[in-house]
Parts: C-alpha cells; structure tokens; sequence
C-alpha cells in the first residue's frame, strides 16, 4: 500500500526522474534547515581555501526533506562529480571496490541508507574514509589463501543518509566530520517550494492554492511536489490550467487528503487505537496485528508525523491517541482501557 500512497514521504518508482528535474543545484536556491544551510556555506569555503575535500558527512532525518539534493548541492558547489549508491544495493566488498574505483579526487560518494550496509562493508570502509585507502583480498574468491592488497584512493567525500540513525553502528558514525539532523519544512518554507516547483513546471497557480497544498504536505517538499503535480492534472482538465483554490481543495478531497494532510491510512491508524483500544495505551505489535501492518511500518511511515502534529503520543505502556485526534476525526472520547 505505501508504495502508491500518495502522501507517503518515501520515494515511489516515478519520483526519482520527476525529482532531479525540479531539484535545486546550488544552496542559495535550496529553500528551508536554514541553520544546516548556512553552516555548509561555511564548510564549503574552508575546504576550497584549504584545496581539501569536504569532510565526510551524515545527513538524518524523515525521507523527503532534502538530503540527496543536498548531495547533489554539496557536488555542485565543490565542483566536483558526484556517484551515487545505496546501502541496500553494495552487498560483497567487490561491489563497494568497484565504486570507489572509479572516484577522482574530490569527488562526492553519496550512500542513501547508509544504515543498511553490511558490517563486512564498513569494515572496508573505514580505512576508506580515513586513509584514502582501499583494502581488497586477491588470489582467491572467499579470502581463504588469498592475501591483502591495500590500494590508495584520491581523496574524496562521503555523503551518507538515513532515515534511522539509531540503526547507525557507532565506529561508522564517529567517522564523520559533519553530521545533521534535517528537520520537517513550514509552511512558509513549503510556500516557496510549491511557488518554484510551479514555475519550473510552467503551471499557473494562485497564491490560496500555493498556501492550501503546503498546509497539507506533511512538512515535507517530496510531497508538497507530488500534490502539486497531481492537483495540476485536475487543473489542466477542469480549469484550462490554472491551479486555483476551489480546483486544489476538490482535487485534494477527491485524493482524500484532508485539511491536515492525513489521508485514509492515517485515520485507519488513528480509528485503531480510538476504536479498538478506547485511545490506548495499546502496545506497537497489538496495535500492528488490529490494522494488518508491519511493526515498523507504524514506526517508520505512520506515526512521525501524527505525533508531530500531536495526534499520538508514545509512552512507556504503549501510543495513546491524544484529544486532539478525537476531535480532529470528531469522535467522542470514552473512558481508556486503563
């Protein structure tokens, strides 16, 4: 279900290509982490003065808010090149020579879900990131009777990213000179995105309808980009073009988006606890096996922004739907089930 749902802020099969075109190249067109934004300017240039690469770099946080464009970014105004790989996808040490063979220097590796690399691999990664040096066994194909080749690399940067940093092991963290936490958009911020990604698509749109789809975009520019693209559809067929707020508010009821960005999956969640569970506590596996949904599914992709927004609190006996999801789906509050 999450791979077609469309307020989900994981990236689905047909956003990668959508996503590079409307991208920003250069920080000072990257719109919101104002704090993280300014600290790179600062990073940026010291490195160019020194002549060095950029220190390696973690970026964490909820999928969508930015961190392969800040990759991509970081590349850009180094003015260097930029490969691009997934922890998921590097799987024998051959796999990660063949990447870091092919880097000149000062290039940028980008490694989305860092924290799914093996753990033989960052054991090769380590003197990769500190020495520029690429250890490989030769003369036979498990490592049994073969011997260690240590081979140099240019110097370059590593850009890793992950939505769950806790799942990071701590000898791979602590080899990060940089690392940050990117933090959900505003509205405001998310305004300006909606504003630039309309231009770049070269569809009319009112400032309401600018305002309607960044309120309901979950603090995140991957969805605030698909809600556009999909309320310009409605638009092109129903408005000659132009997005305006009555065509962005029918399109959206019709997505089943409401006022707040939660869609039918979220209330589904949100009756489960209310319903079921008379608002909980309830644990993450009952409250999992009530809805027929992974554990980590609830962790990963439902409850961040409902309890961001208040709708959910986790405590130490379980989540607990808070009184203001109770109004929010207007349901009265009955006694708890302890």
């Amino acid at each position: 279900m999450n791979e077609n749902r469309i307020m989900s802020a994981d990236e689905q099969s047909n956003d990668a290509e959508i996503e590079a075109s409307l991208r920003p190249q250069y920080l000072n067109e990257y719109v919101g982490q104002d704090s993280l934004k300014e600290n790179l300017k600062i990073y940026i240039q010291a490195a160019k003065q020194r002549n060095e690469p950029l220190d390696h770099m973690l970026l964490y946080g909820p999928p969508g808010l930015g961190k392969t464009t800040l990759a991509f970014i970081l590349a850009n105004e180094m003015h260097s090149h930029i490969k691009v790989t997934a922890g998921p996808s590097i799987t024998k040490s051959g796999d990660l020579a063949a990447v870091l063979s092919t880097l000149n220097e000062g290039d940028v590796l980008f490694i989305d879900e860092i924290h799914r690399l093996p753990k033989m691999i960052e054991e090769i990664l380590y003197p990769a990131m500190e020495d520029y040096e690429l250890d490989i066994m030769v003369g036979s194909d498990n490592g049994a009777g073969g011997r260690s080749v240590r081979l140099p690399l240019p110097p370059f940067t590593l850009v890793g990213a992950t939505t769950r940093a806790g799942d990071l092991s701590a000898p791979l963290r602590d080899r990060f000179g940089i690392v940050n936490k990117l933090d959900y958009y505003n509205e405001e911020q998310l305004a300006s995105i909606v504003r630039r990604t309309s231009s770049v698509l070269n569809c009319k749109i009112e400032e309401d309808a600018v305002y309607e789809i960044a309120r309901r975009s979950r603090g995140t520019p991957r969805i605030a980009n698909r809600l556009l693209r999909r309320v310009r559809d409605f638009a092109q067929v129903l408005n000659d073009g132009l997005i305006s707020k009555d065509i962005t508010m029918d399109a959206l009821e019709r997505l089943h988006v409401d006022s707040l960005g939660l869609d039918e999956v979220d209330i589904r969640y949100l009756r489960g606890i209310i319903e079921r569970f008379k608002g909980g506590p309830v644990g993450l596996e009952s409250l999992a096996n009530a809805i027929s949904e992974e554990t980590t599914t609830l962790e990963d992709v439902y409850e961040p922004y409902l309890i961001q927004i208040g709708f959910v609190n986790r405590t130490s006996r379980g989540r607990v739907a808070t009184e203001k999801a109770y109004e929010h789906l207007r349901i009265t509050r009955q006694d708890s089930l302890f």
